[in-house]
């Protein structure tokens, strides 16, 4: 799962990366308006955390042109504004949440997880398609009764593959949303092929008829009635 955390609070937002990035989060980190403005409109994350005060413009004009280009990130604005006001105007501007600071760090964490459930999973933790049971708060997979032991990566890997299930992602997508800010770094998609080929490999070992489609010059696609 991939967050965008826009805070110009350098401390805190390196905090709250340190902290999401141990609970097994993909985490790209910007300080301005601007940063955010580019980045929504190169990528989709499954959380965005916004807070209104930056140093060059109020942070609801992300959230704004975040909904009018119909964008469905989740948006959770952290802020130490804690007026009534201010929380029902983010709120009727689209955002899913609002987080006074300042705040714990669980429960920022709880309530991404929750953002994310809504928004990618119909409100449940748990996912069920093409023969796998994915628990999404466990991070855990089963073939029927049978567990598949998968890393971090091949997790990821799967988790994007059956939220788009019956799309085709292209490698760059994939690579983008695996690897975030350090996909630029790579000349090649090797590592995608090792993670594809790694996880295909452990998922059929528990019992799974292979659902994952190699679509030429384009990317895979995962078949899901």
């Amino acid at each position: 799962m991939k967050i965008l955390i826009i805070e110009d609070e350098k401390a805190l937002g390196q905090s709250i990366s340190d902290y999401l990035q141990a609970e097994a989060y993909t985490c790209e980190l910007v300080a301005d308006k601007h940063s955010a403005l580019q980045r929504i409109e190169s990528f989709d994350y499954d959380c965005i955390l916004l807070d209104i005060s930056l140093p060059d413009g109020n942070g609801l004009q992300v959230l704004k042109a975040l909904r009018e280009n119909n964008k469905t990130d989740g948006v959770i604005i952290i802020s130490a504004r804690d007026g009534i006001e201010d929380r029902i105007h983010g709120l009727q501007l689209g955002a899913d949440d609002y987080l006074v600071k300042p705040f714990h760090l669980s429960e920022l964490s709880a309530r991404i997880a929750a953002v994310i459930r809504r928004r990618r999973f119909s409100g449940t933790s748990i996912l069920e398609a093409a023969g796998l049971t994915v628990d999404t708060a466990a991070r855990t997979v089963r073939v029927g009764n049978q567990p598949a032991d998968l890393t971090r990566s091949e997790y990821d890997l799967l988790l994007y593959l059956l939220t788009n299930r019956n799309r085709v992602v292209s490698k760059h997508a994939i690579a983008e949303h695996l690897s975030g800010d350090g996909e630029s770094l790579f000349d090649n998609y090797d590592f995608i092929y090792a993670h594809m080929k790694n996880l295909k490999k452990k998922l059929i070992q528990a019992g799974w008829t292979d659902h994952i489609k190699a679509v030429y010059g384009m990317g895979y696609k995962l078949e899901a009635p």
